[in-house]
């Protein structure tokens, strides 16, 4: 199973290397307005998010239009373990690059378990499975952990992958620990998942 998924993960990270910075640009406004409407369909006032890296699906417009709707957004602050502490976007002029080539706000800590408190979780990934919502991640095990965190807590949070929509990949190779998420939005759909399917 690890090694399927080891493969798996090339083979999509290849396909995102390959988009032109213009195919990129475009899938990052297109899912901005997508996760717009999925946070306020459920009435998220507080959305834990991320900066995106390298060819990830960007999510600078989105940060900047979730704020200029007067919604609270958390990022991660990655802790020497490769836990995520929290803390709140400011705008892009408060991020500060830090390791792994991350940028992170550059305001107060507020504790790993501040991701506890947002009503929605736009977590990074790589692939979910359109027939149950099972994602693959990047396999650091960051999210594994908050994803830990937030069972623990029974959060009523609502967990989102942020995907191109060639990441909608089925029969996804997965593992015991492993979650669903509630759903997948692409730069062009959201695709929902019954809770606790």
């Amino acid at each position: 199973m690890v090694n399927e998924k080891k493969a798996m993960r090339s083979r999509l990270l290849a396909a995102r290397a390959a988009m032109s910075p213009v195919e990129r640009d475009a899938a990052a406004n297109a899912l901005a307005t997508e996760a717009l409407a999925f946070v306020l369909a459920v009435g998220a006032r507080t959305v834990a998010c991320y900066v995106s890296m390298g060819s990830e699906p960007g999510t600078r417009a989105l940060l900047d239009t979730l704020r200029a709707q007067g919604i609270e957004v958390l990022l991660p602050v990655l802790l020497p373990d490769n836990d995520l502490d929290w803390a709140r976007y400011e705008g892009a002029v408060q991020l500060t690059p830090a390791r792994l080539g991350l940028l992170e706000p550059t305001g107060p800590r507020l504790g790993v378990g501040a991701v506890c408190g947002a009503d929605v979780v736009l977590l990074p990934g790589l692939a979910v499975d359109p027939a149950n919502g099972l994602r693959l991640g990047r396999g650091g095990g960051s999210y594994d952990r908050v994803l830990a965190r937030l069972d623990a807590a029974a959060s009523p949070a609502r967990l989102a992958t942020l995907l191109f929509d060639a990441e909608l990949v089925p029969g996804l190779p997965t593992e015991q620990h492993d979650r669903p998420v509630d759903a997948a939005l692409t730069p062009t759909r959201t695709i929902t998942f019954p809770r606790n399917a």
